[in-house]
């Protein structure tokens, strides 16, 4: 399918600021399982933008304002087609050994919970206990909007048992690491079948290196591996790792974020479109 995406981020301050700084993993690399077709990152203000790539070959653009700066829109439009691997990731050059996802951070480090969680996932060949780890997460753990936030730990998510996809992914990578599998954290796009496409984040899963397979994804918020619904943009050891945009500014005070995202098919009519205010 070819999948369409309109995402802007907009930070405005209560005044001016002298300048700012962003790292942006907006950008999606080609592999088998999706097909970048168009893709364009713009600011509404003067700003410089450096493509360069990440350690875990992630698509990266440096932004740096020019002028002291009141509001920063960052727009990201693009299409992708994309077809169904069963989750499997092919194409994709590797830059690390998987044994690097084995690695702890503080938002993925297990707890004794998480710990018991894991152990109680049956033996077997990795790719069914990967199954087996999903299933189990999305039975235990509720998704429920606004129960955590972005600073919230795989632990903390796990011990209220609600959160939404980055906790999920987390506490899958968390588990999966202590049963000695290699895995990270996925961000990106779905396109939802249930029509709704305006959205309010990018979503995000797990992948987990399986023997004769290599990275294999899993979404354990929906249950699934992904499908050609799904457009992968980048991965990390955590949440942090991928985030689509981190950075700073200097001066301008308190800052107010908001985030328009839509994720259709591009076949959706012109109509649609234009009740959505997407259209151009």
């Amino acid at each position: 399918m070819r999948i369409r995406i309109d995402h802007a981020t907009r930070y405005a301050y209560a005044r001016p600021a002298r300048f700012i700084v962003q790292m942006l993993r907006l950008t999606p690399k080609s592999c088998e399982s999706q097909q970048v077709r168009d893709w364009r990152i713009e600011t509404d203000v003067d700003a410089r933008l450096r493509r360069s790539e990440d350690a875990f070959g992630n698509i990266v653009h440096s932004l740096y304002t020019e002028r002291p700066t009141d509001a920063l829109t960052i727009r990201v439009t693009g299409e992708v087609a994309t077809v169904n691997t069963g989750g499997v990731v092919k194409g994709q050059a590797e830059r690390l050994s998987p044994i690097v996802f084995l690695r702890e951070t503080p938002m993925t480090k297990p707890d004794a919970a998480i710990d018991d969680f894991a152990r109680s996932i049956p033996e077997g060949a990795t790719l069914g206990r990967m199954h087996a780890l999903m299933g189990a997460l999305k039975r235990d753990v509720a998704f429920e909007v606004g129960s955590t936030s972005a600073s919230h730990t795989a632990a903390e998510a796990f011990t209220q048992k609600r959160g939404v996809c980055q906790d999920h992914a987390q506490i899958f990578i968390a588990a999966a690491r202590r049963m000695g599998v290699p895995a990270r954290y996925v961000s990106g796009h779905l396109s939802r079948q249930d029509g709704k496409h305006d959205q309010d984040a990018a979503h995000a899963w797990a992948e987990a290196w399986v023997e004769n397979l290599g990275w294999v994804g899993f979404d354990p918020a929906n249950g699934i591996c992904p499908t050609e619904h799904y457009v992968r943009v980048a991965v990390g050891l955590d949440a942090r790792g991928a985030t689509p945009i981190r950075g700073t500014s200097y001066g301008g005070g308190q800052e107010t974020l908001t985030v328009a995202l839509n994720v259709r098919p591009v076949q959706q009519s012109q109509q649609q479109l234009q009740s959505s205010g997407w259209a151009r």
